[in-house]
């Protein structure tokens, strides 16, 4: 198992290996994007400047999950933050300890590199997931999150 912060700006294989494994996160959604759609937003999230970060886990040469995140302002931070966008492992690899181990890695990348703290959200009724968050020191936010596409 290898985990690594993705390189950019990232080649075309990391780019399509990525991009199979979040479709397979997106096709949960009520309408998912169209995998041309999801590449291009994914290369443009690993070009040289770009907010967006991912962090990669590999298994006998294969991707099998991943973090996204975007390098933020917070007022109440007082610096820079994560926004912690995705995370996701493969179906047929969960229960590995790969999630934790992504994670992990981010938030050793985050302190090194002078991160004030990472934020998140998940589903209410995800209780794997916010027992892996809780476990790692994060609490809590009340907060209702809104959105619209533009």
């Amino acid at each position: 198992m290898r985990i690594y912060h993705v390189t950019k700006p990232a080649d075309d294989t990391t780019i399509d290996a990525l991009t199979t494994l979040m479709m397979e996160q997106m096709e949960q959604l009520s309408s998912p994007p169209m995998r041309e759609e999801l590449r291009a937003t994914i290369a443009l999230s690993l070009e040289d400047g770009c907010a967006s970060e991912f962090f990669a886990a590999e298994k006998k040469g294969e991707i099998v999950g991943c973090a996204f995140f975007n390098k933020g302002v917070g007022l109440d931070k007082g610096g820079y933050y994560l926004w912690l966008n995705e995370l996701y492992v493969r179906k047929q690899d969960r229960k590995q300890g790969i999630a934790r181990k992504l994670l992990l890695r981010v938030l050793q990348w985050a302190e090194a590199e002078g991160f004030k703290g990472i934020e998140l959200e998940t589903g209410m009724n995800n209780e794997a997931t916010k027992r892996l968050y809780n476990s790692l020191g994060f609490y809590d936010i009340v907060s209702k999150r809104y959105g619209r596409t533009l």
